[in-house]
């Protein structure tokens, strides 16, 4: 922007440095056409066109331009029109204070006298209209050129604006590379997380079950059904492992919405551990961000999967509450319970990755417990809908 500028501005000045040359070979054009001695138009006009290149700029440069406007204005009225304009603006760029009026007086008088034909006669009415048209092109030359000269002060202020603003943009910039190397710094740190998480979710979880069931079938005589389960676990932390390599959701939730995922996983524990487990869900289902069905299914597992290690329960109850502006999950158990307090200073990984997973979506995790009395464990995620 601050470059168009610029070159809108070097255009404006080179007109403006040509101006005077046109205008004056204008004014001597048509006095030649219209005068009867060209040869003291042509001297002058060249005298004025000498100075006009030559001389220093300043107070001098003026009185020398308003007396050549003078001279020239003998020859023909076509100067005061045109070259005339020159004393004005000169006068004004090159003048301070009460001389830019004097400079502008000095032209104006010229010229009102170069119109009239002559001075005005010595009557009180001549003389008042020669000073009132006087007065009145200083008035209008003074008013034109005072609007001007704020306008560029205006114009200068907003390039300079402009120009800081680009700065700061440069500036901005080099602080958002930085800030994206920090971001992506902690991408990777939570990309690991992530990971990491999944890796309990699935393959620890996977793993802790076929143990189980493996350590059952040592004592069943049925050992066959144990050992059949196992399989079933281990053939799904294979497929488990291979979707995380991918980064891709639990299995689950491709096949079937929330609600029916949620169902078969409350089933499927219930088969594998011999514990009665119900599910229910409570209000209007809907399609939710595959990120807060993959919060709440993971949230499910993990707590399913304490459950079996730690709590000997003999029932687990399982809620999935659609509200207006959350989805709630609560999961509860008649087991053995244990101090919440104890196991986060002993920094137990499930419950802190559940923790974490509902954090990242602006939710909360609440955690009732006490030994003897059974768990409740409630996540509520923002009931983001699906895109």
């Amino acid at each position: 922007m601050t470059g168009r500028l610029d070159r809108w501005e070097r255009l404006l000045e080179r007109q403006m440095a040509a101006a005077p040359y046109v205008l004056l070979v204008i004014s001597a054009v048509l006095t030649l056409l219209t005068g009867d001695d060209p040869w003291i138009t042509l001297a002058l006009s060249a005298a004025a066109a000498a100075w006009l290149w030559l001389a220093p700029r300043g107070p001098v440069y003026v009185a020398g331009l308003v007396v050549l406007i003078g001279a020239l204005c003998t020859q023909g009225v076509w100067f005061a029109s045109f070259f005339g304009f020159i004393g004005y603006l000169y006068s004004w760029q090159y003048l301070k204070g009460k001389w830019r009026l004097a400079g502008v007086g000095a032209t104006a008088a010229i010229s009102v006298v170069a119109y009239n034909g002559g001075l005005p006669e010595p009557t009180p009415s001549a003389i008042f209209t020669y000073l009132f048209f006087t007065a009145a092109i200083v008035a209008g030359v003074s008013l034109f050129s005072f609007v001007g000269e704020v306008t560029a002060e205006r114009s200068d202020e907003r390039r300079r604006m402009v120009a800081r603003l680009e700065e700061a943009m440069r500036e901005n910039a080099g602080l958002q590379a930085q800030l994206l190397v920090q971001a992506r710094e902690a991408g990777v740190m939570d990309e690991r997380q992530r990971m990491a998480a999944e890796i309990h979710d699935t393959l620890a979880q996977g793993l802790t079950g076929i143990i189980t069931q493996l350590q059952a079938a040592e004592q069943a005589e049925d050992w066959r059904r144990n050992v059949d389960n196992a399989i079933g676990l281990a053939r799904e932390s294979l497929a488990e492992a291979r979707r995380s390599v991918h980064a891709v959701g639990p299995g689950q939730l491709e096949a079937a919405p929330l609600p029916e995922a949620l169902e078969d996983v409350v089933a499927r524990w219930g088969e594998l551990n011999g514990v009665r487990a119900d599910f229910t869900v409570t209000g209007t289902v809907r399609p939710m961000h595959p990120e807060v069905e993959e919060t709440l299914l993971r949230t499910a597992q993990e707590a399913l999967a304490n459950a079996a290690k730690h709590a000997g329960a003999s029932r687990v109850g399982l809620t999935l509450s659609y509200m207006e502006d959350v989805v709630t999950l609560d999961v509860r158990d008649d087991g053995a319970g244990f101090d919440p307090e104890r196991v986060r200073e002993a920094g137990g990984f499930g419950l802190t990755a559940m923790r974490k997973r509902v954090s990242r979506l602006a939710g909360t995790l609440e955690i009732e417990s006490e030994p003897g009395t059974g768990t409740a464990i409630s996540a509520s995620v923002p009931a983001v809908a699906r895109g």
